[in-house]
């Protein structure tokens, strides 16, 4: 899985980081227009000191629950990140007011999805950029959480708190030695799978 999102990452001409310790954040959105399942990946590999490469997947939804399909939160519709790096898009800070999390610093695009159907549209709605809170966060604080419902408003959120206090240790020696300032790249499993044929 690794070489196939590296891969896809240099097919695409997306940066990748090489130095120690220093962060490459990838979601991995699945081949599912079905919402509410934590059924996408984050992946966040990066080098140690003898410059191999340490990888952890994580599984996570890069999509809003059903909840804030049906009741928008945003009149033009429920934001779902579109697929793409962002530079330095994201820093530690406070996820709303509660805990510490990846919190939103810099525009990313988002689609809108705004039918209220509960299904995911990545095709027909809005394309927006800008800052709208899309933190890369926990769901419960206990153990996996199972369905999405109002964890994700457009966030990308992890299943496990375990994973996630991992995720947050790496990005805490990140942010020591590179400072507070984290790309977040989002692949769609579908670019994956033609890259790992190619190769």
């Amino acid at each position: 899985m690794l070489l196939a999102i590296q891969n896809t990452m240099l097919a695409k001409a997306y940066k990748i980081y090489s130095r120690p310790f220093e962060l490459n954040i990838v979601g991995v959105r699945a081949n599912s227009t079905e919402p509410n399942r934590f059924d996408d990946t984050i992946n966040v590999f990066y080098k140690n000191n003898a410059g191999d490469w340490q990888y952890h997947q994580f599984p996570a939804t890069t999509d809003p629950g059903t909840f804030w399909l049906r009741n928008l939160m945003n009149p033009q519709g429920t934001a779902i990140v579109k697929h793409g790096q962002y530079i330095g898009s994201h820093g530690i800070g406070m996820h709303r007011g509660k805990y510490l999390a990846l919190t939103q610093r810099r525009p990313i695009t988002v689609i809108r999805d705004y039918n209220r159907d509960a299904v995911l549209d990545f095709n027909n709605g809005k394309e927006q950029t800008g800052i709208f809170g899309v933190n890369i966060h926990h769901a419960s604080v206990n153990g996996t959480t199972k369905y999405v419902e109002k964890y994700s408003a457009g966030c990308q959120v992890f299943a496990n708190i375990a994973d996630f206090n991992l995720f947050m240790q790496l990005a805490q020696r990140h942010k020591t030695m590179y400072g507070n300032d984290f790309t977040y790249t989002l692949i769609d499993e579908r670019a994956l799978v033609r890259e790992a044929k190619k190769n």
